[in-house]
């Protein structure tokens, strides 16, 4: 069916992120104002057939509704209306001609049988897309099946990523809730200038590998005012991240905030200029984390910033821990070839679940250089003094330092 075409005025801004106070971290966010669905034009998935009763699949009227949308010659609104969508594994893949904006007001949810993905990868992907914003929507993968099939032993496939985005650029996320993702519920890869807000990512704490937000191979990324309620990492900050900022999180259950795991291989890109600041960790497995394999990398780590957190009952508040190597199998050193340097811990407090509230392990062969203790305040049960232990880690502590800072000078 033919749309008519309304003219109407999209307004782009363009916030700066400003320097940090330790090192500069600096790039421009395209941010763009959404458009009311009146003044745009509108792809209503239930027009290209979509059924919001459910059960009906409705996957390829979701697909057609976006080459639609694509290729509109003007700035448009792919809209699921309110209702309930089965949609199978698909790929909205760009570039699309102008701006566009997927609208979501109701529930999309994976099939029933989750060996209906078979080894697929991902569930809704969004590759190639630019000047894109996906805004509402809660996107439900019910995962309890495949959760179960891991748990069990049997042969299961690999799981799927719940909303993931390829190669994208200038894009916004916002006011999305993602449900029981059977493995990650939210990836960025190869991405550039991505802000994602006010999105809540929910898995029971026991539900395997269910990381909340993803991010590698990507620069210009801020994560902000959101909730991650998870089995595994609310973030994980992976190989090529640069330029990264994350504040106002609340995350819990799960395990914290992790740079790594790195050196998976050895030749990687590394980690810097990032950012966690004004963030609260509630009963995590670890607060900040960096960790990378013992074994040989080009890898590194620099320009790190942790600021003004709160850690209530958490396992680990502070950890780094460059000896991880399961089984000891794969890592024929034992050392790990990741330089880290120049991170930041500044007013962190509260309650550590161990006695051990702060750990930094670092190479055998490359210490950690830079290091820097600011204000740290943690205790242990019932305000019980609280302990810390260093490896080869060189800085220098300012402040208040409880516990008392292990670093050497």
């Amino acid at each position: 069916m033919r749309h008519p075409k309304i003219k109407h005025k999209v307004k782009l801004t363009y916030p700066e992120m400003k320097k940090s106070n330790i090192k500069p971290l600096l790039f421009t966010l395209l941010t763009f104002i959404d458009v009311s669905p009146g003044a745009s034009n509108v792809f209503n998935v239930v027009s290209f057939g979509a059924n919001p009763d459910g059960v009906t699949d409705s996957t390829a009227a979701f697909l057609k509704a976006w080459q639609a949308a694509c290729g509109s010659a003007s700035s448009a609104t792919m809209m699921a209306p309110t209702g309930t969508f089965v949609v199978k594994a698909i790929t909205f893949g760009g570039p699309c001609k102008s701006e566009l904006k997927f609208q979501v007001a109701g529930t999309v949810v994976a099939p029933a049988d989750y060996r209906e993905f078979r080894n697929s990868g991902y569930w809704i992907l969004f590759k190639k897309v630019s000047k894109f914003s996906l805004v509402g929507g809660t996107f439900d993968a019910r995962a309890n099946g495949f959760w179960a099939c891991r748990k069990s032993g049997q042969n299961c496939p690999p799981g799927v990523r719940s909303i993931s985005f390829s190669s994208a650029n200038d894009v916004i996320i916002s006011g999305v809730k993602s449900m029981n993702s059977q493995i990650t519920h939210m990836t960025l890869n190869g991405c550039s200038n991505v802000a994602v807000r006010n999105v809540k990512l929910v898995a029971p704490k026991n539900s395997p590998n269910t990381d909340g937000l993803d991010v590698q191979l990507s620069t210009g990324v801020t994560f902000t005012g959101s909730t991650v309620q998870t089995g595994d990492d609310c973030v994980a900050i992976g190989p090529g991240t640069r330029n990264f900022l994350i504040s106002k999180l609340a995350c819990g259950p799960g395990h914290g905030v992790s740079i790594g795991s790195l050196a998976k291989e050895l030749n990687e890109d590394g980690v810097e200029n990032v950012t966690l600041s004004s963030s609260v960790f509630t009963g995590t497995q670890n607060g900040v984390r960096i960790k990378s394999w013992a074994r040989p990398s080009t890898g590194f780590v620099k320009n790190v910033f942790f600021q003004d957190l709160i850690m209530k009952n958490v396992q680990n508040p502070i950890i780094i821990d460059q000896n991880y190597c399961p089984s000891h199998k794969g890592c024929p050193t034992e050392h790990s070839g990741v330089k880290i340097s120049q991170v930041t811990y500044k007013n962190i407090q509260g309650t550590s679940a161990t006695k051990q509230a702060m750990k930094l392990v670092c190479s055998k062969s490359n210490p950690c250089t830079d290091i820097t203790l600011q204000d740290i305040k943690l205790t242990y049960k019932k305000g019980t003094p609280a302990t810390s232990y260093c490896f080869n880690a060189l800085g220098t502590s300012l402040g208040v330092s409880q516990p008392t800072s292990c670093l050497n000078q």
